[in-house]
């Protein structure tokens, strides 16, 4: 598969994480799921257009069948989560029919192809193969018409772009070949079992262990995905639960704004504080001035952990084709975040008899993207073998 570009990007309510694939060299990225309106007149000019990061100021436009309003032009990830109208999203949101799907997508695409031609400001970049994920609630009956909207061309102007000569423009045209959905979950389960290279099975004992039943629980922004995985397959009928972390952020961040007095920009500031340890865990309202706040942080970590083990229970409960499960996995950057709570309350819960013993596989806020990945090149493949084919019955 030399030459090829693959793209893997998970569409998650906190973050779009994204793989790229590019002649064997890999890069990743990720941005916050935040999008705002950019209007000229309120744009802040920079003092000095060298301390700023271009991934964290990006200004994009986006011309696409893909989008409804194609005039408008947004900040996206940490631009947009420094802005007084923000749009984060919502429980529900459906990722197909929502513009701002797209706008994050394409955007942080066409980041990557800068990234990929730093030195050029009119790039064309293909991609052979673009795999993204839908929450399972989502994915039967919208996976084909978001499969219609990512195909075809779509161009991408990054406006106020630091380091650029005037109209300090970049332009991208994305030509998306081929594109394959995945279900978020059971990605997850190709991410651990298969190899990024090989694409063969890398763990016989999972494999061997979903004969019996394994649950995977997603836990995300504002959904978690349990999906059932029954003879290497997935389960299709364990649907999503509108539950996920974004909801013990925002309380964190109300109780410190009210008793600190320090406002966070966004949710993703939160995060990557939570995600750095609890050493981390303070700010700073006022120059020179330090407040610890472990103590907003660690009851709404405990509250999610255990009304997270209570989904798990009552889905191993309640779903005939996975019931005697032996194994439950936790994936997900939320899973990560209050590994140490869940884990705590798992050990209360078997004092209880109600055992629920969960792995906690590494890099498990990256499963998803990873099987994307996987997805991506197991299509290619597929495709070249067809075309193969086609070709040898023609002669």
């Amino acid at each position: 598969m030399e030459g090829k570009n693959f793209l893997a990007v998970d569409c998650g309510n906190s973050w779009y994480k994204a793989l790229s694939c590019n002649d064997g060299y890999y890069r990743d990225y990720q941005i916050p799921n935040a999008i705002s309106l950019y209007d000229e007149e309120f744009h802040e000019k920079p003092y000095d257009e060298g301390d700023i990061k271009f991934e964290e100021s990006l200004i994009v436009e986006l011309k696409s069948h893909a989008i409804i309003d194609k005039r408008e032009i947004f900040y996206i990830g940490k631009a947009a989560t420094k802005q007084r109208d923000v749009s984060l999203t919502g429980f529900n949101n459906q990722k197909v029919d929502e513009d701002r799907t797209y706008i994050l997508l394409f955007g942080l695409a066409a980041f990557h192809a800068i990234c990929v031609s730093p030195e050029e400001t009119e790039i064309h970049y293909h991609i052979d193969q673009l795999a993204v994920s839908l929450p399972t609630t989502q994915y039967k009956e919208m996976k084909e018409k978001f499969r219609q909207r990512l195909l075809g061309t779509h161009t991408i102007i990054f406006r106020k772009v630091p380091g650029v000569s005037e109209p300090k423009e970049l332009s991208v045209k994305l030509y998306v070949k081929d594109v394959i959905i995945g279900a978020e979950g059971a990605c997850a389960y190709i991410g651990l079992t298969r190899d990024q290279e090989t694409l063969g099975v890398k763990d016989d004992v999972l494999v061997k262990d979903s004969q019996k039943g394994i649950i995977i629980g997603d836990l995300g922004g504002d959904s978690v995905d349990f999906v059932g995985i029954k003879n290497n397959k997935p389960v299709a009928s364990v649907e999503g639960e509108t539950f996920g972390v974004n909801q013990f952020l925002d309380n964190i961040i109300q109780k410190v704004s009210k008793n600190e007095l320090y406002k966070f920009d966004s949710r993703a500031e939160l995060e990557e504080k939570l995600a750095a340890g609890q050493s981390e865990w303070y700010v700073e309202p006022f120059a020179g001035v330090r407040k610890d706040i472990s103590k907003y942080i660690i009851p709404q970590l405990k509250s999610l952990a255990i009304k997270y083990l209570e989904h798990f229970d009552r889905i191993r409960s309640s779903s005939n084709e996975i019931k005697g499960a032996t194994r439950y996995i936790a994936v997900g950057g939320a899973a990560k975040l209050a590994q140490k709570q869940i884990q705590e309350v798992a050990v209360r819960w078997a004092d209880r008899g109600r055992p629920i013993q969960l792995t906690f596989p590494e890099d498990m806020e990256k499963l998803n993207v990873h099987g994307l990945m996987i997805l991506a090149k197991m299509k290619q493949i597929k495709a070249e073998q067809e075309n193969e084919n086609l070709i040898s019955v023609r002669n």
